[in-house]
């Protein structure tokens, strides 16, 4: 595949038709410094989170949106590892993730990271739909970030999504263009379905 030179849109080549929300994610790390999100895209797209599937509607999903320029912005930007942080600092937003691990009566609540991949997804996939892209980064320092945030011990950091606009490629350091130029791969499903009848 050659370096891509006019767009880093890329749409995944898949064996069946997908909806274009689906087939048109993917996850750039060259973000637009100066896009703004607006508060009514913003709410559409926790608004998808909110209304994704969750065992017995326990609702574990919880989430921290700093937009760039704002302290919680920073804070979150200060707790990204290695070539996150690199990168991390031009989306309009990131969202830090969260599970609340318990249900209402203090039990162990065991579907709540799963609930919270649900959500994300769901506003993943929205976020395509506005014209937006995500990228989900596990790499963050999470101790740091629930002692900075004061979050008790029943709410566990999972995962940080970097949410914006594409750039433009002639805007890219070589390193970061030639990433987002990697090819795109999957396994097959042979690979990942063990039994279908």
């Amino acid at each position: 595949m050659s370096i891509i030179t006019d767009s880093l849109s890329r749409r995944a080549d898949t064996t069946s038709e997908l909806i274009s929300p689906l087939a048109e994610r993917w996850s750039p790390r060259g973000f637009d410094k100066d896009a703004v999100i607006s508060d009514e895209v913003l709410t559409t797209l926790l608004e998808a989170a909110r209304w994704a599937p969750s065992a017995s509607n326990m609702q574990p999903a919880r989430f921290i949106v700093g937009r760039r320029g704002t302290p919680t912005f920073d804070t979150i930007h200060a707790a990204l590892m290695g070539f996150n942080a690199a990168w991390a600092d031009a989306a309009s937003a990131l969202i830090v993730n969260i599970a609340e691990l318990t249900q209402p009566d203090g039990a162990e609540n065991p579907w709540s990271r799963y609930d919270l991949g649900q959500a994300v997804a769901h506003l993943s996939i929205q976020a395509q739909h506005e014209g937006l892209h995500t990228h989900q980064m596990g790499g963050i320092e999470k101790e740091q970030l629930a002692e900075a945030f004061a979050l008790p011990a029943r709410q566990a950091i999972v995962s940080v999504t970097a949410l914006g606009e594409l750039a433009e490629v002639a805007t890219l350091p070589a390193e970061l263009l030639e990433r987002e130029s990697a090819p795109r791969t999957r396994k097959s499903l042979d690979e990942i379905v063990l039994i279908t009848d």
